[in-house]
């Protein structure tokens, strides 16, 4: 059971003088005397690839779709040899264009084998990786490549690799370039135009661009304008062949990359990570998979779709590649993901929750479109099988009969190989949880973790029913603990035990980049305040349960916490997402409610409502049932009464990046909401609102 998992190295510890109460300290049973050696082989993220093309140099590697005519073939793949090579060619061809070891190096673009490729290069040559994303608003790119001083490309040639990614807003390429000081950024083609763009100032500190294809004439011209080189992507190999250089591997604790997170107020934050980090998060995976019966392998097959430039893509690509295993890439657009599915045939799914809760949606939209006895049987198997997961047996032994004849229909929705779905970003809820690990055949796990852990800090185990809901215990390589926040009534040592997350361990970032100062604010004591709160069970299982800025205090003194209202109000079927709202000048709360369209138009089929979608969410008679279901919800869930929504705005269009509404794993940016929203909001105030006297 659960208490097997953790061992309490540390006791509590009570306040005083004005220093808050501490938790007991937990660590991962596999750490139990002490975090584990490192493979003296294998210190650096250049390592976990150097010693892999050693032993798997035929092995599949990396897997991409052509195109013929629009549409997407087969996946082709270059094998571990191959993509080495290219490795040496882009490495020697960067040190050819002036990039030494410790130069910054942009990539920006969606992944593909490309932006492996060079992120390789950075860690063999001691340069800087630096991913670069689009949707941090205006002026971000320009302050990243001159804070961050970007030259190329990254890894074997010590190279720093400062990756540029494309959901932060078409200012934020600007500001990371600017920030982190690039000196060469590597672009996808269609992302090109906005580098050339002249709205990209920074562009012209840049010595040279670097396209994952070829080039245009125009974009030619558009470069050399801007004082900038621009190369093909075989311009570049072809130099690196005729100028060969020998890597220039990376000590442990250099630099391994400077990866920007959006943050949901202010600039975003460059998060250091070093070369030791990423091979001690890989040699940690490792530890905990060799836990189960099931082991990783060189068949594995891994579908990459969340963005490199997040560090929870790029770690589990590391592990694949230490096992010899495939990484196969998303066409690049999000919608043919269930194609590239079926085609790739994955065996481990990495996701957000949004993602799952789409598939649950799939599921069970099919299933209630089944004739009346094969929905029954369905929901029988579903009960049939979970009965037997939570009295302990394997999701494979369970019930194989259920397996055969509802589940394997599931199974085959994903592909039809899959063994592994880890769930990262947010909670996922108890009962999507539930739902995948009963029909998805494969194991299911959720983990907890940031970039300035680098990846994942708390992880659960499969097949523990009781670990639903949860984000599992320590990793191998990190301390967990709790700390008091008074203000919002979390107290570590009262029961349950509840306070602010903070992360020790091996894997943690060496800080800010040029921001010192939030650097102390964050690290105190050697312990990472993630600004999360927790729950913590005696035998060390975390649970998160709010979020320690998200809160705010009414007129009447009692306190709020968004995050986790929303949380409740969004396991109401219509509603596809929600944003509460209030301050200190009112007395209740209020929210914007971006309805779920096909429970909509269910609801307006069945009210005898027509029209489109848009036309629907103005009704009042919609507004009034979804009022009635958040209110049913606050009641089945015990909110207490200053916890009630009182007055709704409604939204066809849900929260998005496009409005700035939210970054890009989706977490509202709340203060950017208000401006929005502002004249709605006030509007509700002004207005008679449900239960108001």
């Amino acid at each position: 059971m659960a208490k097997n998992y953790t061992v309490q190295v540390e006791s509590g510890r009570a306040g005083k003088d004005g220093i808050p109460s501490v938790g007991p300290v937990y660590r991962n049973k596999l750490a139990r005397n002490g975090f584990p050696p490192l493979d003296p082989d294998m210190t650096t993220s250049w390592d976990v690839f150097r010693v892999a093309v050693e032993k798997y140099p035929g092995n599949k590697m990396l897997g991409w779709r052509e195109f013929t005519n629009g549409k997407a073939g087969r996946y082709l793949w270059k094998t571990y040899k191959e993509v080495y090579e290219e490795v040496l060619q882009v490495g020697s061809a960067l040190r050819q264009v002036g990039a030494e070891p410790g130069s910054r190096v942009g990539i920006y673009g969606a992944n593909c084998p490309q932006w492996m490729v060079v992120m390789e290069a950075c860690n063999g040559y001691s340069l800087i990786c630096v991913p670069l994303y689009d949707s941090l608003g205006s002026g971000a790119i320009d302050y990243i490549i001159e804070h961050a001083e970007i030259d190329v490309a990254c890894n074997g040639y010590s190279l720093i690799c400062v990756p540029l990614y494309d959901s932060l807003g078409s200012g934020a390429i600007d500001y990371i370039i600017e920030h982190a000081e690039i000196d060469v950024v590597f672009v996808q083609d269609k992302k090109m135009k906005e580098i050339l763009s002249t709205d990209c100032k920074s562009a012209r500190r840049l010595k040279s661009i670097v396209s994952f294809t070829s080039t245009t004439r125009g974009q030619v011209d558009a470069a050399a304008n801007c004082g900038v080189k621009l190369h093909s992507w075989n311009e570049f190999l072809q130099m690196g062949k005729e100028y060969p250089s020998d890597p220039f591997p990376p000590q442990p604790l250099d630099i391994c990359t400077i990866m920007y997170t959006s943050g949901t107020s202010g600039d975003p934050k460059g998060v250091i990570l070093t070369h030791e980090s990423h091979a001690i998060f890989v040699h940690g995976v490792d530890l905990y998979m060799e836990l189960f019966e099931d082991k990783m392998t060189m068949d594995d097959v891994y579908l990459s779709f969340l963005p490199l430039a997040h560090i929870l893509d790029r770690v589990i690509e590391e592990y694949f590649f230490h096992k010899g295993a495939s990484v196969g890439y998303f066409q690049g657009n999000i919608l043919a993901l269930r194609d590239d599915l079926m085609e790739l045939k994955p065996t481990l799914l990495a996701g957000v929750p949004r993602v799952f809760e789409r598939i649950h949606e799939g599921v069970f939209k099919a299933v209630a479109e089944l004739r009346p006895l094969r929905r029954m049987i369905f929901n029988i198997l579903y009960k049939h099988k979970l009965s037997w997961m939570r009295a302990g047996y394997s999701h494979k032994t369970a019930s194989p009969l259920a397996d055969m004849l509802a589940f394997r229909k599931v199974k085959a929705r994903l592909g039809g190989r899959l063994r592994l779905i880890i769930s990262g970003g947010a909670p996922l809820s108890n009962e999507i949880e539930e739902f995948l690990r009963v029909t998805s055949c494969a194991f299911c796990i959720q983990g907890y973790g940031m970039t300035e852990t680098c990846g994942l800090s708390s992880v659960g185990y499969p097949d523990d029913l009781s670990l639903v809901g949860t984000v599992g215990v320590a990793s191998p390589y990190s301390e967990l603990r709790l700390e008091e926040v008074p203000e919002m009534g979390y107290d570590p040592l009262a029961v349950p035990s509840r306070g602010e997350i903070c992360v020790r361990g091996k894997t943690l970032f060496s800080g800010y980049h040029k921001n010192p100062e939030l650097t102390k604010e964050v690290m105190i004591d050697g312990w990472f305040h993630t600004g999360d709160i927790g729950e913590m069970s005696p035998d060390g299982v975390l649970k998160i349960i709010d979020r320690k800025k998200n809160i705010f205090k009414l007129s009447q003194g009692e306190y709020v916490a968004a995050e986790y209202l929303e949380k409740v109000y969004s396991f109401t079927p219509i509603v596809e997402d929600i944003w509460v709202y209030g301050d200190s000048f009112r007395s209740m709360l209020v929210a914007v409610v971006a309805p779920h369209e096909d429970n909509a138009k269910r609801w307006a089929e069945l009210n005898g409502h027509k029209g489109s979608f848009s036309e629907l969410c103005a009704l009042e008679e919609l507004k009034k049932y979804i009022l009635q279901q958040l209110k049913a919800v606050a009641e089945k869930n015990k909110l207490r009464g200053f916890e009630y929504i009182k007055g709704i705005v409604v939204d066809p269009v849900p929260f998005d990046i496009e409005r700035d509404l939210v970054t890009p794993t989706m977490k509202k940016k709340r203060g950017q909401l208000l401006k929005y929203y502002q004249l709605d909001i006030e509007k509700l105030y002004r207005t008679p609102m449900e239960g108001r006297k």
